[in-house]
């Protein structure tokens, strides 16, 4: 699905993609990962030791994907404008802890500087209970979409 991703924004078919790596529910193996067990059910570790390796594995895996998908936008373009250096993807999940259904502290990486608009080389660490939206609602402003809020959005990020 990146490659599709990449190719779209190579040929400026689109600007903007959403898509879902695996439902959020599934419980799909990633045997390619070396994990033969429900990706589901593994989330629900239980602080099991192999439940919890089959889930870092499975993580990695995708990390990996995402990386590469980096690298492609990276390397697509000049050394003066390549399309990582004009997108502004984010990656990420939607739980911090998936034993729990726990959506605090959910891992973020927001990679590309939007064409200059945003600052890079950060690692935030953000108040407790600032929502998703914020994020969101930030992104949109860097694009020149301006709303005062976005869903349950409480402000912006100043990113």
């Amino acid at each position: 699905m990146y490659d599709l991703v990449a190719l779209a924004f190579e040929a400026d078919l689109t600007r903007t993609v959403t898509f879902m790596l695996g439902g959020a529910g599934s419980n799909r193996s990633y045997r390619m990962a070396g994990v033969t067990n429900g990706h589901h059910t593994l989330s629900h570790h239980g602080k099991k030791p192999s439940n919890l390796e089959g889930i870092r594995r499975i993580n990695r895996w995708h990390a990996e994907r995402f990386a590469e998908f980096l690298k492609r936008l990276a390397e697509t373009g000049d050394e003066d404008s390549d399309l990582l250096r004009q997108s502004m993807v984010v990656f990420g999940s939607g739980l911090g802890d998936g034993n729990r259904h726990d959506h605090m502290n959910v891992p973020v990486l927001v990679a590309g500087s939007g064409g200059g608009r945003l600052r890079t080389g950060r690692h935030l660490i953000l108040p407790r209970r600032t929502p998703m939206a914020n994020l969101h609602l930030s992104l949109m402003g860097k694009v020149g979409v301006h709303r005062e809020r976005f869903a349950d959005s409480t402000g912006t990020l100043g990113i």
